[in-house]
């Protein structure tokens, strides 16, 4: 074989293997770019998309503070979402850009790992940015929702706000009667006298006090330090009562009443930044579809009693309004 030939078929399966390389990664890159693509499409995502100059950014925490209650494209986005707020969060922290938060609070509460969680995030903004944060309560800033109100430097109230409740509540209910008159007999076998509290004794009881007390201590400890109040003027407001906005700036756990409009007015004047940014979400398309489709479908009693004792018989430790619900 002559040279010339050697060198050609070596060129040849140098471009043939080139070529198939490329046409590889090229495919592996656009089925990528698809996936995200269609993910985006089908189950919507909060956009981080800031304006280029100085802004507010406005952090919204409506409904009850607890886990991301979206798992899944299927599923629609409804009230407060954790994981996304804690992430838009540090989003604002990267942006030189942001120059402070205005905290929109329309919340009875909710459960004391995400309300701790999301008090000491916004803490973290503060204390690592420099930059301020107002808060403004709309309907409800209660319990959990009062523990995120105090991280404010100023704490802003609608007229017919209901605040307060600053306390600690774990609460279920004990169906064994109606378990019983339906035939369904509950068993559990466990390693210790305190593993099943299904039916609590006076022991049981005393533990989860301890616990609840444990949480209320913090919150307390949390209000004092958001209100420059001793720990001791903070109990004497703290048996978990509520209050109207008049009050509340009575006993100094709010600085002042207005209009949501009107804290966006003073604090666009005070910092002299005209831009208040909210992000953007778009809701899953099949998870409106398969939401629209779900609530057609009769649930039976069976399906309703799980649902209300998976609900009623939590247990879970709550920074929570129970009398808003």
């Amino acid at each position: 074989m002559k040279n010339k030939q050697i060198i050609g078929l070596v060129v040849a399966g140098a471009v043939f293997i080139v070529t198939g390389v490329t046409s590889v990664l090229t495919n592996t890159l656009s089925a990528n770019t698809l996936a995200e693509d269609v993910t985006t499409m089908l189950a919507g995502e909060l956009e981080f998309d800031p304006p280029a100059d100085d802004y507010i950014g406005v952090v919204n925490v409506v409904g009850t503070i607890q886990e991301q209650t979206q798992s899944s494209v299927l599923d629609t986005s409804s009230g407060y979402q954790h994981n996304t707020t804690m992430d838009y969060i540090d989003s604002l922290m990267d942006d030189s850009d942001n120059k402070g938060i205005l905290l929109y609070v329309d919340s009875p509460g909710g459960a004391v790992y995400e309300s701790e969680e999301l008090h000491d995030k916004l803490i973290e903004y503060k204390e690592t940015t420099g930059r301020p944060i107002w808060t403004y309560m709309a309907h409800y800033a209660a319990s959990g929702g009062y523990m995120t109100s105090v991280t404010g430097d100023k704490i802003y109230a609608n007229k017919n706000t209901v605040t307060g409740s600053i306390g600690v509540i774990m609460s279920g209910y004990d169906m064994s009667g109606l378990y019983e008159k339906l035939g369904i007999r509950y068993v559990s076998i466990t390693s210790g006298v305190n593993k099943d509290s299904s039916k609590l004794t006076d022991e049981q009881v005393a533990i989860y006090q301890s616990q609840v007390d444990e949480c209320y201590q913090e919150f307390v400890n949390i209000v004092a330090d958001g209100r420059d109040m001793s720990a001791d003027q903070v109990k004497a407001l703290a048996d978990g009562r509520t209050y109207t906005a008049k009050q509340a700036k009575a006993n100094g756990l709010i600085d002042d009443i207005a209009t949501y409009q009107d804290v966006m007015n003073q604090m666009a004047s005070e910092f002299g930044v005209d831009e208040f940014y909210t992000p953007s979400s778009e809701e899953s398309i099949l998870a409106a579809i398969f939401s629209k489709a779900e609530k057609l479908v009769p649930k039976s009693e069976a399906q309703i009693l799980k649902e209300t004792a998976e609900e009623k018989e939590s247990g879970v430790l709550m920074y929570y309004a129970e009398q808003l619900q």
